[in-house]
């Protein structure tokens, strides 16, 4: 049965670290055009930062191998902003350029595209996970 349990909590971890990365990525999409943060300057792209994490360090060579998935953090990718020319902006510099967010709203798309699914697939583990536990019940009867 701790197969089980373990398949559960891989497959759970994954379903947890794909939310934040779809959390990630909304907030990229919605902050794509935002020119003025409460920390200065344009929005700077986020992107989370995965670690696995060994289900049972102590056991079979199997366990070992095993692992989960975790955020453990969430980190602005350090692009430079792109610089608009729009004199007529109200964050223009004294130049008449803005500086933009470096978001490609395309990658975004496909990034979510691949997020989805990879949520999707963890959702089919746990389902089929799920089934053949109540088979073995079944079994079992």
């Amino acid at each position: 049965m701790a197969d089980l349990i373990d398949t559960f909590n891989v497959a759970a971890s994954g379903l947890t670290a794909e939310r934040a990365r779809l959390q990630t990525i909304a907030a990229n999409m919605a902050n794509a055009r935002t020119t003025r943060t409460a920390e200065g300057g344009p929005y700077q792209r986020k992107v989370p930062v995965f670690e696995s994490k060994t289900l049972d360090p102590f056991g079979s060579e199997l366990d070992r191998a095993a692992s989960s998935v975790v955020v453990t953090d969430v980190r602005s990718d350090g692009r430079p902003p792109v610089r608009v020319y729009d004199p007529g902006h109200p964050d223009a510099d004294p130049e008449g350029y803005v500086s933009y967010p470096d978001i490609n709203v395309m990658q975004e798309m496909v990034d979510l595209m691949s997020t989805t699914r990879a949520y999707e697939a963890n959702t089919s583990v746990v389902e089929a996970t799920r089934d053949m536990a109540l088979r073995a019940l079944e079994i079992g009867r």
